[in-house]
């Protein structure tokens, strides 16, 4: 039960899309990632995905729409509903999701090589 810095956090790792777990709140994790390039289209069944955008700027493609997301913005994708996230230039992200949700949802593409899916990552603390 200690801080965790979230600028130090994410200055701990290099990985494009494969979140690093802050800290559990109840039952769910508390992640950041960095992110670059399109992610995949995916759905998570049962689960909302909340997403802040930490640093840098999100788009997180619907079906019927885009929302694009700047620093300090929020958005919540409803569970079982299509997405893809992607970011041109980066982005530092933080999300909340149960423990134990996958980075690519129940339904999704092909993953690329450069998603990890994963359910998240234990941060190294020094």
């Amino acid at each position: 039960m200690e801080p965790v810095n979230i600028g130090q956090a994410l200055a701990s790792f290099d990985a494009l899309w494969s979140p690093r777990i802050l800290t559990t709140v109840n039952d769910y994790d508390v992640r950041v990632a960095k992110v670059r390039g399109e992610h995949l289209w995916h759905s998570h069944a049962d689960t909302d995905e909340f997403f802040l955008v930490v640093d840098g700027e999100l788009d997180i493609a619907l079906r019927d729409r885009t929302v694009h997301l700047g620093q300090g913005d929020t958005f919540v994708v409803p569970r079982g509903v299509e997405h893809k996230p992607s970011s041109e230039r980066g982005a530092h992200i933080l999300m909340f999701e149960p423990s134990g949700t996958s980075t690519v949802g129940d339904h999704h593409e092909e993953v690329p090589d450069h998603v990890d899916a994963t359910t998240g990552h234990a941060l190294r603390r020094p």
